[in-house]
This record gives C-alpha cells, structure tokens and sequence, in this order.
C-alpha cells in the first residue's frame, strides 16, 4: 500500500505539470522519457532537505546546472553503475511504473488516478473492486481460516492478514472486471468499445500480455511472491483466456470443447489458491499440500453449485441467475454444457461430472484430522443457509435449473436494455 502511495503522489506531480503546459503533448518516446524526467525533478525539488525552502532549493539549481557538463554526468553515473531507465532520483516507484505513467499522462492529458479506467493498469484498486472483492473474503476467512488453525471470531486473526489479502482479491476483481465486458460484448457481435465502458485500448493491451505483473511486482516487494503463486496467476490469466475463448464460441454457435470447459471450470478458482498460498507465507509456514488437494476438489464443487444455485428452495431464483448469464455472455457451466451435449443430455452428463468429484471429495476427507473435518462441514451447512459463496455441495441433493436451448432467440426476446 505505501508502494502505491507514492505512485499516487508522483502520477500527482505529472497531472499538475501537464495542467501547466510543461510536458509536452506529443506521444513520441522522446516526449515521454523528457516529460518523466522533468517530473522526477520536480518531485527532487519538493522533498525536504534540511532547512532548504523551495526558494534556496531553486537558487542552488540556477548556480549549479551551468556548472554541469555531459562527460561530467556520464563519469558520475559510471562510477555509481546506474542505469537511468531503472532507477527514479527519488527511489519511490519502479521506473517501469512511472514511465507508464507519464506516457498515459503526456498522451492523453489526463489523470489516471482521477478516472476510474486506469486505476487497474497503475494496479490502483478502485471502491468497487474492493465491494465486490468483500464476499469472497469474508467466505475465505470464514471457510480457509480453520486450516491455518486461526479463529475467525478473533479480530486480530483477521485484521493482521487482511491489507494484502484485500488488497490481492481486489486487484484480481478488477482484472476480471475487464474480462467481464470483453465476454459481455461476445454475445452481441462487437468489439468492445472502451470509452463507454470507462476504460481504453492500453487497459486491453495490459490485460492480454501480462494482467497480473503489477500485483506480482508489489508482492515480490514485499518478499510474499512464491513460484507457487506466480503458477497460480498463469493459472487465473488462463482462466480469463479459456471464459473469452468459451463464451464467444458459444454465441456464435462454434465447436466447443469439452476439456477446455473442465479445466476453465476448475481454474476458475485461482484467486482463492492465491489468497490461501499468501496466508501460508506471512504466516512462515510450509503449505500443506493434503489441505491444497482437498480444498481444490472443494473449489470445483463450489464453483458447479455457484453456477447452478444448489439450493432447492431457491430454483427459481437460480433460473434468474442462468438467465442473467446468457444475457451477458458469462460463463457458466450448466451453458457449456448444453453447448456441448445439447439441452437434453447436458443435466446428465454435469451430473456425472458432479458425482465423480464428490466421490474424490469423500475419500480425501477422510485423511483430513476429523476436528477439522467437521469444522468444514459445519461451515458448508452454514453457507448454504445464508447463500454465499461455499454451496452443500456435501450435504444434499443437486438441483439443476430449467436451460435455455436457445439463447439467441432468448436474448431476441428480451427487451433492449434488459440486463
């Protein structure tokens, strides 16, 4: 959070300068790396340095920048073995991050920390992620927890973990918020169109060649960057790449393939491995891989009963929630399927799916220490009441909604603007 502070504070000090004409308008490279260096310069001016005001700050630069020649610079740098393209003067953010900066700035004469669309590319998190990120974090500590050996009704469990924990799911909501209106614009046959929708082309640019590096940067940072959770992000942008593949092909009416929906369907959930593998490293403690296995087979579970809604009492909610679903070209398990196997046999063929997970489900229990075992699955009961994100995949019966065979014709028949 400090890290993104002082990027707040330096994209500040670029908006202030391009308000008062000093950067140059020009998209040009050049342009650019001069803009980014008149704006380092300011922020050396304004940071404290003894007694100095800015008055005696700029006197010094008068007398002294005469004095200065190249071959002079060039022996300085030498000797310090810097490289100008990877170091800030004031070494507060990664030249890499303030450069972006600076070109968004120079290029489109704005300030992205004031609009929502850049807020994800400088990995700022915005108020909704962070409202949509709070179910899956308050289901994660109150379902992960447990296997930490840390109790959810102590505050200090929670709030110790929470910044990055926060931090990390809202990131990834944001990431995926993206992903979201790419696969949305899929069902109407058009591209996306980025100023309606608050973002722009460079946002696509981010998201399609490495959407979590901004993340895994501040993560590194803060030594709390594992091999294990890197894989974990190949497998989350893997996941965004299956759902845009997916979803297309579905409402142009092409091939789908059916590894392709299993293996989507089980990444889906990468973003709570993530949460729960960062646990395991503030807490300095080895990741216990009975636990991952058991939890995995647990997740591809929640995430079928999550797109099916399985909750008998609530059938003809969780027909809404499918509707909804074809209306805005998400992803969604029971729609692949029907895709695949047709309306008729889709129910049967995700059933039998289903009924080999719990059977894995089951059997790994077993191993687990029954006090833990039975902390789960009281949890289970307790989210299936409430509805949330953790479904009684283990506790009852299955309940598939009514499909929709044709969903160009569905979506025909809604009226526009419906969603």
């Amino acid at each position: 959070m400090e890290e993104l502070k002082r990027l707040e504070k330096f994209q500040s000090v670029v908006s202030s300068i391009t308000c008062h004409g000093l950067l140059s308008s020009s998209s040009t490279s050049d342009s650019a790396s001069s803009s980014r260096f008149i704006s380092n310069l300011v922020l050396l001016l304004v940071q404290p340095c003894g007694e100095l005001d800015l008055e005696s700050k700029l006197g010094l630069v008068s007398e002294f920048l005469p004095k200065i020649s190249g071959p002079f610079l060039e022996k300085i740098s030498s000797s310090l073995e810097l490289d100008d393209e990877a170091t800030t003067p004031v070494n507060t953010i990664s030249a890499e991050s303030a450069k972006s900066c600076v070109k968004r700035s120079v290029m489109g004469n704005v300030d992205p920390f004031m609009s929502q669309k850049n807020q994800e590319v400088v990995a700022m998190v915005g108020l909704d992620a962070m409202k949509r990120a709070n179910s899956t974090l308050e289901d994660f500590s109150r379902s992960y927890f447990m296997f930490h050996r840390l109790d959810i009704n102590e505050p200090q469990s929670i709030f110790r973990y929470l910044p990055v924990l926060s931090f990390t799911e809202s990131y990834i909501y944001q990431m995926d918020a993206l992903n979201e209106k790419i696969v949305s614009e899929s069902a109407r046959g058009s591209q996306v169109i980025y100023s309606s929708h608050g973002w722009n082309a460079e946002s696509r640019v981010l998201f399609e060649t490495d959407p979590l590096k901004l993340l895994g940067d501040l993560l590194e940072r803060e030594g709390l960057l594992t091999q294990r959770i890197q894989q974990e992000f190949k497998s989350g942008e893997e996941y965004w790449a299956l759902e845009r593949k997916l979803c297309h092909a579905l409402s142009n009416k092409n091939k789908l393939c059916l590894e392709d929906v299993m293996r989507a369907i089980r990444l889906k959930s990468f973003d709570y491995r993530v949460l729960n593998l960062l646990l395991y490293k503030l807490r300095e403690e080895e990741v216990n891989e009975l636990h991952m296995d058991f939890l995995s087979i647990s997740e591809f579970l929640v995430e079928v009963a999550d797109d099916l809604l399985n909750l008998s009492e609530s059938e003809w909610f969780s027909t809404l929630l499918l509707q909804d679903d074809v209306l805005e070209n998400n992803f969604n398990v029971l729609r692949m399927f029907v895709g695949i196997f047709g309306s008729s046999n889709a129910p049967t063929e995700l059933a039998k799916r289903i009924s080999e997970a719990e059977d894995k489900y089951e059997e790994i229990m077993k191993s687990l220490d029954p006090h833990l075992s039975s902390n789960y699955q009281r949890r289970c009961e307790e989210a299936t009441k409430e509805g949330g994100k953790i479904s009684g995949h283990s506790l009852g019966t299955w309940n598939i909604p009514a499909v929709i065979s044709d969903e160009e014709a569905y979506r025909a028949a809604i009226k526009p603007g419906f969603s």
